[in-house]
């Protein structure tokens, strides 16, 4: 009888890091279950993993809702009968340029919800999934605003923070369990968030965001996606509760 393909679960994947990181899990063989608000983008996702010769579906899903997550994961396990490895990578950047003076509770409660409450209701459900498949790999996303400040950003720079932590209580929880978990810390990354904040093409706020990088350049969304596949290998068979910058050097400065 043949070896089934592992299955992963990638939140947010409709575009972005998401999107790539779905690619990336692909190509590695893994069979991919891909969530997002946005139906259309996530089932041409799908398409294009399908066309690639892997098996893919689509679940649409609000990741603020604990309900939503559980949804996904029975999902998932209908569908394919296991979880190996998860991705928690839906996010939202909230309302910029609000000084804590001028936040609002919907800005506040609305990127908390989705940003850190995704993460811990996906992986309340995950984990269970995961120890029934004898173990495995979460990887949440975080981001450089996870270590260090950044102004007109508080409701982001806090969300970012306890996914950190949330993390490392995850990891200890489970060292012993067979699941390793662990996060990756972008920079900036070219997506649609970067557009939004910088405008599409040059700009001088392209060039000052991309000069904060050591490397003065943005990255690119597959860069973060290989290092999130890293995570999720055999290779990393020994890290778990470890926060990974992929950041062009920002945080070594």
């Amino acid at each position: 009888m043949p070896l089934l393909k592992p299955v992963v679960l990638i939140t947010g994947a409709a575009s972005g890091i998401g999107h790539a990181t779905a690619l990336a899990f692909a190509h590695a063989g893994y069979r991919v279950v891909i969530t997002d608000i946005n139906e259309n983008n996530g089932l041409k996702v799908v398409k294009e993993i399908v066309s690639l010769g892997s098996e893919a579906i689509f679940v649409q899903a609000d990741h603020s809702k604990e309900i939503d997550n559980a949804r996904v994961v029975d999902t998932t396990l209908k569908a394919f009968g296991r979880l190996d490895a998860a991705v928690n990578n839906a996010g939202v950047e909230g309302s910029p340029d609000l000084k804590i003076e001028q936040q609002t509770e919907a800005n506040f409660r609305h990127t908390l919800s989705v940003n850190l409450g995704g993460v811990l209701w996906a992986m309340k459900y995950e984990i269970p999934a995961l120890l029934k498949s004898g173990g495995g790999c979460i990887v949440n996303l975080s981001s450089v605003a996870g270590s260090i400040g950044m102004e007109g950003m508080a409701a982001y720079v806090a969300s970012k923070h306890a996914v950190e932590g949330l993390t490392k209580v995850a990891a200890l929880e489970n060292a012993k369990r067979g699941i390793r978990v662990n996060a990756v810390a972008p920079g900036a990354i070219q997506t649609d968030m970067i557009d939004r904040f910088v405008g599409k093409g040059e700009s001088k706020g392209r060039s000052d965001l991309a000069a904060l990088h050591p490397m003065d350049r943005i990255g690119r969304a597959d860069e973060v996606a290989q290092a999130i596949l890293f995570l999720c290998s055999p290779a990393s068979s020994f890290i778990t509760g470890h926060i990974l910058p992929v950041d062009g050097g920002w945080l070594a400065k």
